[in-house]
């Protein structure tokens, strides 16, 4: 009997369960958006938002061992390490001094054949476009720099 169990099952066993887990929160850090069904965005939503809260926490700390700790714990819940950079480095400073509400439901479409609601997932916050431009301009100026320079030779 499943008396006094609030978590739904999705009709997966635990081990599915837990990939899926793993799965989603991977592609959210990569794309920072992804569409799924709207039962498993919420399903999801608290998991990923402890991870970016975990990130968060390691932004802020100056201590090594606590870091160090923290990346172990999100190497056992993100399954690549290029995207366990982008949650630590770039998500969790993002999200400094913001508590809580890191991601967005919102629902889409009903999807063709099972009629199923279809929803998306993403960051509340999105990536700066200032810096991209500003890293941009920088390269455009160094590359002049070094053409005028080529020219004068």
């Amino acid at each position: 009997m499943r008396h006094r169990i609030n978590k739904k099952r999705l009709n997966r066993d635990m081990d599915h369960r837990k990939a899926l887990l793993r799965n989603l929160s991977t592609e959210l850090i990569k794309h920072e958006n992804i569409e799924t069904t709207l039962v498993k965005a919420k399903y999801f939503r608290p998991y990923v938002e402890k991870l970016i809260t975990k990130a968060k926490e390691a932004a802020e700390s100056k201590d090594k061992i606590r870091i160090f700790n923290i990346l172990k714990d999100l190497r056992t819940h993100i399954t690549s390490e290029s995207e366990l950079k982008k949650l630590c480095h770039d998500i969790g400073h993002r999200f400094i001094g913001v508590n809580g509400g890191y991601t967005k439901i919102t629902k889409t479409r009903y999807r063709d054949g099972d009629k199923a609601l279809m929803a998306r997932i993403e960051l509340s916050k999105k990536a700066k476009k200032e810096e991209v431009k500003k890293s941009n301009s920088k390269n455009k100026k160094d590359t002049k720099k070094e053409v005028m320079t080529d020219e004068n030779n």
